[in-house]
């Protein structure tokens, strides 16, 4: 493959990334919640059994402290709470309340209209093939934002 081309497929590949979020985000605030696309990104890790501070903001790669006031802020909106972690007396466990799950639907309600729009060009059978052959490609790990 040639640079150019690579390029364009990196170019591509982020455009379909920057607009999937932005599709999910806006299709979250339709439903009724607020929040920016940071949220979601906490959201794959609290889910389903909750984590600390620490554990955050190694899924994110950011700072503890910058984990600790997307905690703050969550706790303020309603969407996770703090509680004692079940196996270590000096953590506190995030989880997410019904708020926070409520709002995690949304959020897959939102991307499945995506991809639907998706499938409206492309094709069910193609989409089906684009997520397969991505999953080969796809590293394993963490889903996040590109700070």
């Amino acid at each position: 493959m040639q640079n150019s081309e690579a390029l364009a497929l990196s170019a591509a590949l982020l455009a379909v990334a920057g607009d999937l979020t932005r599709r999910i985000d806006e299709g979250v605030r339709a439903r009724g919640f607020e929040g920016r696309p940071a949220y979601g990104f906490a959201f794959t890790r609290l889910a389903p059994d909750g984590a600390t501070v620490t554990e955050l903001a190694v899924h994110l790669g950011v700072t503890k402290q910058a984990a600790s006031q997307l905690v703050d802020e969550l706790v303020r909106k309603g969407y996770v709470e703090r509680g004692p972690h079940p196996d270590d007396a000096r953590a506190r466990l995030v989880v997410l309340t019904e708020r926070g799950w409520a709002c995690t639907r949304a959020a897959e309600e939102a991307a499945a209209e995506a991809v639907r729009a998706w499938s409206d060009v492309l094709g069910e059978s193609e989409v089906r093939v684009l997520r397969d052959r991505l999953g080969r490609i796809a590293p394993y790990g963490p889903v996040r934002p590109a700070w």
